[in-house]
């Protein structure tokens, strides 16, 4: 069973000497969570098992269903990109597993920044990773519309297709409204369901494995280390929701522990899949077909066992699949914001809470995602559509880049309550590996991404400047 997180006590500033006279950076020290109350015990805690499943599902969204044919250009190099980004990946995991047992509050990312680098920086994390969280339920619900069409005509109409997506944002948002422990059961049982059909392919494509269709190690002609570079990119971002257990801290049992180890397992289970599927998708459908393809999975059930059946199968696939990161991260919509209002630099709104969810901050992110998917469908608004969900690409990569550097801030620091000197070796270099990780994520967005996702997240100091000139210390 989940309790509701203790509610966060304001940050003080450090009153040693040498910050004197400076406002630094708020009190490290954590605020741990409170005894469960009677209300609390009643909307439970997520356990091991749907902390991982949260990880899992939100990292494989319906992004898998199309990634083989995405770096199938450029050859099976693409096998080693995902290979090294595996490791990161984890590095990162561990990283927010570390700083999970030192402060195991809801909010991740956002209470990271906020204890090493003071109020604004927490804030920068808190702004970015929401905006990140909408935007991307609106893509997804746009994305899970074209995979219904496959299943129902919906495609023809406007009015139809806002009415779908609109229903695949609302439906998750009415699960998390509901309480905390329908959403754990939902994410649970969705997680499981889109799991049986991408293991059928990534195990059973196994057998039918023929290495003919492989197609060149290097699919570019530009070199191994240029082919590996460019399905980085294509790669990078299929790990972003690596941090959902750490965002949800508050609401995991014995999140201490079960933070890093949901984290861990989850992106491990995401990676062992994506590897797998793709490297059976490539081994059984022809190279030739395969970098045309816009259905990979499909192609290769229909090359497994014949008929043309593999699209209807895939198809609801992936809307189990989308159905379940869109229930996940309307929950993590939620997260960032509450954190922050607890501490002042959010609307007070989106701190209270009702059967252990933060409701306004649910409503509010899903009505935002509403409004732009009407935009999207009905004033062919396409082209700010997508500029929007580029810049998704590079606020997600904010609250990493800040929480690594907070686990380095505090390993260089020397801070006695932060760091295990007898492991701080190999503390530095997961430290260093996930924000090099992160620095990479950044990079492989693009000059446009940053650009446009730079001007969104310097919009919010409005927001802080509002929020912190109310705020009486």
């Amino acid at each position: 069973m989940q309790t509701s997180p203790a509610v966060p006590r304001q940050a003080t500033r450090p009153s040693d000497p040498e910050n004197a006279g400076n406002p630094g950076p708020a009190d490290p020290t954590p605020a741990g969570p409170a005894p469960a109350g009677p209300a609390e015990r009643k909307h439970g805690r997520f356990g091991l098992a749907t902390a991982t499943a949260l990880v899992m599902g939100n990292i494989i969204g319906g992004g898998i269903f199309m990634i083989p044919a995405a770096v199938a250009p450029y050859g099976t190099v693409s096998l080693v990109s995902f290979a090294v980004l595996t490791v990161g990946a984890i590095a990162l995991a561990l990283v927010f597993g570390q700083l999970a047992r030192r402060n195991p509050r809801t909010g991740g990312p956002y209470v990271y920044a906020r204890e090493a680098f003071g109020d604004f920086a927490g804030f920068l994390s808190a702004w970015s990773y929401w905006i990140t969280t909408w935007v991307s339920n609106a893509a997804l619900a746009v994305a899970a519309v074209g995979y219904l069409d496959v299943l129902l005509p919906v495609g023809h109409s406007t009015a139809f297709s806002i009415t779908a997506a609109l229903a695949f944002q609302w439906l998750p948002a009415l699960a998390n409204l509901a309480g905390t422990r329908y959403v754990g059961a939902i994410q649970l049982v969705s997680t499981v369901l889109k799991f049986i059909p991408l293991l059928l392919v990534s195990v059973g494509g196994l057998f039918f494995f023929d290495p003919k269709n492989l197609g060149p190690f290097d699919g570019n002609g530009q070199g191994w280390a240029g082919g590996m570079t460019a399905a980085a990119a294509i790669l990078l971002f299929s790990y972003l929701g690596v941090e959902s257990a750490a965002m949800s801290a508050g609401r995991v049992r014995d999140p201490e522990r079960n933070v890093g180890r949901a984290s861990v397992l989850g992106t491990t289970g995401a990676a062992v899949v994506y590897l797998l599927g793709t490297l059976a998708v490539f081994g059984t459908v022809a190279h030739a077909r395969l970098v045309h393809s816009t259905a990979p999975f499909s192609d290769a059930v229909d090359a497994m066992f014949g008929g043309s059946w593999g699209g209807t199968a895939i198809a609801v696939a992936a809307l189990v699949s989308m159905t379940g990161a869109l229930n996940g991260w309307t929950l993590l919509a939620a997260q960032a914001p509450y954190a922050a209002a607890k501490d002042g630099l959010f609307p007070a709104a989106f701190g209270k809470e009702q059967r252990g969810v933060p409701t306004f901050g649910v409503v509010v992110s899903v009505a935002l995602a509403s409004v732009l998917t009407v935009l999207n469908f009905a004033s062919g608004a396409k082209g700010a559509f997508d500029a929007l969900v580029l810049v998704t690409t590079f606020t997600a990569t904010v609250p990493y880049l800040l929480s690594t550097a907070a686990q380095l801030y505090w390993l260089v620091r020397g801070a006695g309550d932060k760091v295990d000197h007898g492991r701080f070796v190999r503390d530095a270099v997961l430290g260093l590996g996930a924000f090099a990780f992160s620095l990479w994520l950044l990079a492989g967005a693009g000059y446009s991404a940053v650009y446009q996702g730079v001007l969104f997240l310097f919009a919010g100091i409005l927001v802080y400047v509002w929020m912190a000139g109310r705020r009486r210390d």
